[in-house]
């Protein structure tokens, strides 16, 4: 049994079970014995790989999308470049290496990482330096805001809803011989989740994000106000339906419940949530990622990549190339959308 899971099973004996949010919070966030607080979990060694990891030509495109709409809205003289969770700092790396060519957006920017683990931060030092970090999106400055979010949302903490009847029971983590266990609460309705009658039927589980609307809002209003772009990448789709919810250890999946604190959890991102908090923005249409990068002309640069390899590192170049883009890898997987100025247009590779 781990640290963490005895002062759970503790605090649950004391107060009674917690939602599944507060479980999730713990496990991720606890100060000592936290999953993101006690390790960096990225790469081969740790317990999963991010796009930015598989391949350079991912942020080298993503950075070139946002230059690219930053011209369109008229190049202004300073903006805020910023990311959500910004893992060892590989994804801004390679962003800021393929746009150096374009005149003026390095001498306009300044990178601004939210990053709330303190071992990640000090991988993210030693990719991008001159890098100002914050707790969380509420103090980044009233600038023109280009950001990024790559596999942020998935990890934020969810709470989990049971449809019955008019109601919804709520998914709680409680104790049952001295193990911790799900369970559900009495049934209930909920206002925050009126809407979501209409398209569920009785047995449905969805998912909920208490902590998106705050982030999403702040980011919306910021880009409404200022101008900019949010670039938001993550694996889901359009409506959260069905559990989700899962573990990661050394890249295998595990019990979300048997040793919390020592593996990653993550679920699928309702992008339909994240859109109905554009406003006074605006968003895109959500795009696939291997249709975004292939837009961006992925395959014209990995071949262009390839002349100079051969051997092993050709071949993982390709199996890297594949892994973004195929359909059966992370090509659908994984999609994209954008907020943006209604003034605006999307950036590109997406559409309005």
């Amino acid at each position: 049994m781990t640290p963490l899971a005895q002062q759970l099973i503790a605090r649950i004996g004391r107060t009674g079970p917690i939602t599944l949010g507060d479980y999730m919070a713990e496990c991720l966030l606890h100060p000592d014995y936290g999953y993101y607080a006690t390790r960096d979990p990225l790469g081969a060694k740790g317990d999963f790989i991010t796009a930015p990891e598989i391949s350079q030509m991912f942020g080298e495109l993503i950075g070139l999308s946002l230059a690219q709409s930053w011209l369109d809205q008229g190049a202004p003289t300073q903006i805020a470049l910023a990311e959500l969770g910004p893992g060892r700092g590989t994804l801004m790396a390679d962003i800021l290496r393929a746009t150096k060519s374009v005149p003026g957006f390095h001498a306009a920017l300044t990178v601004h990482f939210v990053e709330a683990s303190p071992a990640l931060r000090k991988a993210q030092a030693s990719a991008v330096s001159e890098a100002v970090w914050h707790d969380d999106v509420t103090t980044l400055p009233d600038l023109p805001l280009w950001l990024v979010a790559n596999e942020f949302f998935d990890a934020l903490p969810i709470r989990q809803f049971v449809r019955e009847g008019t109601g919804w029971r709520e998914r709680m983590v409680g104790v049952s011989d001295d193990t911790l266990t799900f369970g559900l609460s009495a049934a209930a309705p909920l206002a925050m989740l009126e809407h979501r009658i209409a398209d569920t039927k009785d047995g449905d589980l969805i998912e909920h994000c208490a902590t998106l609307p705050g982030v999403m809002q702040h980011i919306s209003h910021k880009i409404a106000d200022h101008g900019g772009t949010a670039l938001i990448i993550d694996y889901g789709d359009w409506q959260s339906l069905g559990d989700t919810l899962q573990a990661l250890s050394s890249h295998k999946k595990a019990d979300p419940l048997a040793e919390p604190g020592t593996a990653d959890l993550t679920a699928h991102v309702d992008f339909a949530e994240i859109a109905s908090y554009a406003a006074p923005a605006k968003f895109s249409r959500l795009t696939p990622q291997g249709v975004f990068l292939e837009r961006l002309g992925i395959t014209q640069r990995a071949q262009k990549l390839a002349t100079r390899l051969q051997g092993a590192a050709l071949e993982t170049h390709v199996k890297a190339h594949r892994r973004l883009t195929h359909p059966a890898e992370m090509g659908d997987l994984f999609k994209v959308i954008s907020i943006y100025p209604v003034s605006a247009t999307p950036p590109p590779g997406l559409e309005p």
